[in-house]
């Protein structure tokens, strides 16, 4: 049942979405649906700008919006290490059929935060400057995931590498070209591993960092059941990541497998009411920690249909913001956004 869209007029700029387009053989080839991720790409092996297009002019006034990698559209060709670039090319082609005007008065991909490995140390510098040639002015940062757990169960088809990534010496060698181009990170972890990206942080005060997903809490596998343990743990560390003014924080990405929360995948949908009454902890905490000024809501989409449509996604958002005022609500909603990623609008 299509639920009444809340707060109609309330400008939004969505600042993590993905776009994809997995062709069939690549979805046949997936491994049983074992993980939500697996059920996420059968149900949506497309989402391209129609899709995107199709989300944002679902009831909600979303203006705007930040691209965020997800490994699409690569190079075949050519230098393994320049081969993310492909994605900023492809995306910056989506932002500028949606600039036309031709889609109507919303701008897709405003942003684009590319993938670019620190792990080249100096040498990745030139491919941050081949990701902001390749931006059309768009290009505003990069996210490379540090997501690790011993339990390879957790992350399942996304288990691709050990813990310690931020920690690592080269990888921050790496890291240290961000500033001096004015590029923004986005980090994606688990909260276990929290503690590195506070350490990250600290050794990089003038480098703004953003984490993703309000720090991915656990409820899974070997974390079944022990979601609400682990709760005090989760909110030291963001309370520690809150006292770092160059760390912003993305309030979303909740609706996935990771957490755990009977939400996902159930038979029929959760309402916004209860994937508010699900996320409302979090969602405070973090809140408190780093205020409005520097949090803002994500979409996370498509990903985040394993427990919700977009129009429902954000009607649980607005009545987690139902307390704050007009202007709390504007920084949550896109004024954040707007400011970390330097969006044109």
């Amino acid at each position: 049942m299509k639920e009444p869209i809340l707060e109609p007029d309330l400008p939004i700029v969505d600042p993590h979405h993905h776009l994809w387009d997995r062709p069939a053989a690549l979805v046949a080839a997936l491994p049983p649906p074992k993980h939500g991720f697996e059920h996420v790409i059968r149900r949506v092996p497309r989402y391209l700008l129609e899709e995107l297009l199709a989300d944002m002019k679902s009831g909600h006034n979303v203006i705007a919006t930040v691209y965020m990698e997800c490994g699409s559209m690569y190079r075949s060709r050519g230098p393994a290490a320049m081969r993310p670039v492909g994605e900023t090319e492809f995306v910056n082609g989506v932002a500028a059929m949606s600039a036309s005007g031709l889609y109507g008065d919303v701008l897709a991909c405003a942003g684009i935060v590319g993938h670019a490995d620190c792990n080249l140390g100096g040498a990745v510098a030139e491919v941050l400057e081949a990701h902001m040639a390749a931006g059309g002015g768009r290009f505003r940062g990069i996210r490379q995931s540090a997501s690790s757990d011993p339990d390879k169960d957790v992350l399942g088809p996304l288990a691709r590498q050990g813990g310690g990534l931020y920690l690592s010496p080269k990888f921050r060698e790496g890291f240290a070209q961000l500033a001096p181009l004015g590029l923004s990170f986005d980090a994606w972890m688990l909260e276990p591993q929290l503690p590195d990206l506070i350490d990250l942080a600290r050794a990089f005060p003038g480098t703004q960092i953003v984490l993703d997903h309000v720090g991915t809490p656990l409820g899974i596998a070997s974390y079944t059941g022990r979601r609400e343990e682990r709760f005090p743990i989760w909110r030291e560390n963001i309370l520690k990541l809150g006292a770092l003014p160059n760390v912003a924080m993305k309030l979303g990405g909740l609706a996935m497998v990771f957490p755990g929360f009977a939400s996902f995948m159930s038979d029929p949908p959760a309402s916004s009411e209860a994937l508010a009454a699900e996320w409302k902890p979090y969602i405070e905490t973090c809140i408190e920690a780093f205020g409005v000024e520097r949090c803002m809501f994500e979409s996370n989409f498509p990903v985040d249909i394993g427990s919700c449509d977009y129009d429902v996604l954000w009607n649980a958002f607005k009545l987690l913001a139902k307390g704050c005022s007009t202007d709390e609500k504007t920084a949550l909603f896109s004024g954040t956004a707007a400011r970390i990623y330097r969006l044109d609008l």
